[in-house]
C-alpha cells in the first residue's frame, strides 16, 4: 500500500517509545545478571581462589575481546545484508531455489558455505533475508545452519580434530540436520511472523518504505541493523565475560569422564563461554583429552547457535517465546547426537 511523506515521517515517531523501552529494558537484565553473579561471588567467596578485583578485571579483558572479535563479522553481516536486501535485483536469488517449501529450506541451509562469516554476521545477514521476503522458517534454516557449514569453519575443526572420532562429521552433519528440523517445526506455526519481535516488524516496515536512491537506502539500513545489534552484542558480551570468570569452571571440569554428564557439562560451557564458531574447535581441542568424543560434538554444535551472546542478538529478531523453543530443540538434539557419537566412537 503506497504510504504519504507524512505517514512515512510519523512512523519512528509511533514505534520510538517502545522502541526506547525495550531497550532499557534489555540493558537492565544486563546489568542485573551481572550484579547478581558478583552478588554471589560475595557470597560465596570460598567458591574462587582470586581476588573479586581480579576477576572483574578478568571479565571486563574476555567481554572486550568477545565484542572485538565480533565486531568485524558483524560489520561484514551488515555489509551483505544491504547487498542483498538493496543491490540484488528481485527474483534473482529466489528463482534459484526450489519450490517445495522444504527444498528451498535444505537448499537455504546450504548458503552459509557462501558466506564466510561467523553466527554474529549470520544475524543482520538473516535479517536481509526476511525483509527481502523469505519466509521465517526458511530464514531460520539459514540462520542455524550457517554458523556451522561456514567453510571456515569446516577447515578450523578439520585442523583441530582431523577425522578422529567423527567429530568434524558429526558436526556439520548434526547442525545441517538441526537447522532443517527448527525450520520444519516452525513452518508448521500457524502464525509465523508472530515469532518476529514487533519492534523488528516496525523496522522492516521503515525500510520498506524508505525512498531515495540505492546509496542513501544503504546507509539508512546500515544505520538501523547497527542500531539493533550493537546493543545487543555488548550486552551479551558483558554477561559472557562475567559468567566466564564468576562461574567455576571446576564444577564443570569434574564430570568431565561420565558419558552423559560430560555431554551436560560441554552444553553447558558452550552456552557460556560465547567463542566465535571459526576458532571454537581450537578451544574444545583442550578439553579432548578429559571430555568424550560426544561432549566435544555437543560443544561444537550448540556454541554456535544458542550461547549467551547469540541469544542476545537473535533477540533483535525474535521473540522470547522462540528463542526458548529453538533452545530446547538445539540443546536435546546436540545432546541425541553427541550420544551417538559416544557410542559409536
Amino acid at each position: 500500500m503506497p504510504t504519504t511523506d507524512a505517514g512515512r515521517r510519523s512512523a519512528p515517531s509511533a514505534v520510538e517509545p517502545s522502541s526506547t523501552a525495550r531497550a532499557l529494558l534489555w540493558v537492565g537484565v544486563g546489568v542485573a545478571v551481572i550484579g547478581a553473579l558478583f552478588a554471589i561471588d560475595l557470597l560465596l567467596p570460598t567458591l574462587y581462589p582470586m581476588a573479586l578485583s581480579t576477576r572483574a578485571q578478568d571479565g571486563l579483558t574476555l567481554a572486550i575481546s568477545v565484542l572485538i572479535e565480533s565486531l568485524p563479522f558483524i560489520a561484514l553481516g551488515v555489509v551483505l545484508s544491504i547487498v542483498v536486501q538493496v543491490w540484488v535485483p528481485p527474483g534473482v536469488i529466489e528463482r534459484w531455489l526450489p519450490r517445495a517449501a522444504w527444498a528451498r529450506r535444505a537448499v537455504l541451509s546450504l548458503l552459509g558455505m557462501l558466506i564466510p562469516v561467523c553466527e554474529c554476521g549470520n544475524v543482520p545477514f538473516a535479517r536481509g533475508l526476511l525483509m527481502r521476503g523469505f519466509s521465517v522458517p526458511e530464514t531460520m534454516t539459514f540462520l542455524i545452519a550457517a554458523p556451522i557449514v561456514n567453510p571456515i569453519v569446516i577447515i578450523t575443526t578439520h585442523a583441530a580434530f582431523g577425522f578422529d572420532d567423527g567429530i568434524l562429521v558429526a558436526r556439520i552433519l548434526g547442525g545441517y540436520l538441526i537447522a532443517n528440523l527448527i525450520g520444519w517445526l516452525y513452518s508448521l506455526h500457524r502464525d509465523p511472523d508472530g515469532l518476529l519481535t514487533e519492534r523488528f516488524r516496525d523496522t522492516c516496515e521503515l525500510v520498506t518504505h524508505e525512498t531515495g536512491g540505492r546509496f542513501r537506502r544503504s546507509l539508512a539500513q546500515f544505520v538501523v541493523e547497527l542500531r539493533a545489534v550493537m546493543p545487543a552484542l555488548i550486552i551479551g558480551s558483558a554477561i559472557a565475560g562475567a559468567v566466564q570468570v564468576l562461574v567455576p569452571r571446576e564444577l564443570l571440569l569434574a564430570i568431565g569422564s561420565d558419558p552423559a554428564l560430560s555431554i551436560v557439562a560441554m552444553i553447558a560451557l558452550a552456552m557460556v563461554v560465547s567463542i566465535c564458531s571459526n576458532v571454537d574447535s581450537f578451544f574444545a581441542l583442550s578439553f579432548a583429552s578429559t571430555f568424550t568424543p560426544g561432549s566435544i560434538v555437543a560443544f561444537l554444535l550448540v556454541g554456535p547457535l544458542v550461547d549467551v551472546k547469540m541469544l542476545a542478538l537473535l533477540r533483535t529478531t525474535f521473540t522470547t517465546r522462540t528463542l526458548a523453543g529453538i533452545v530446547v530443540v538445539v540443546v536435546f538434539s546436540a545432546f541425541a547426537i553427541a550420544t551417538g557419537v559416544n557410542l559409536f566412537a
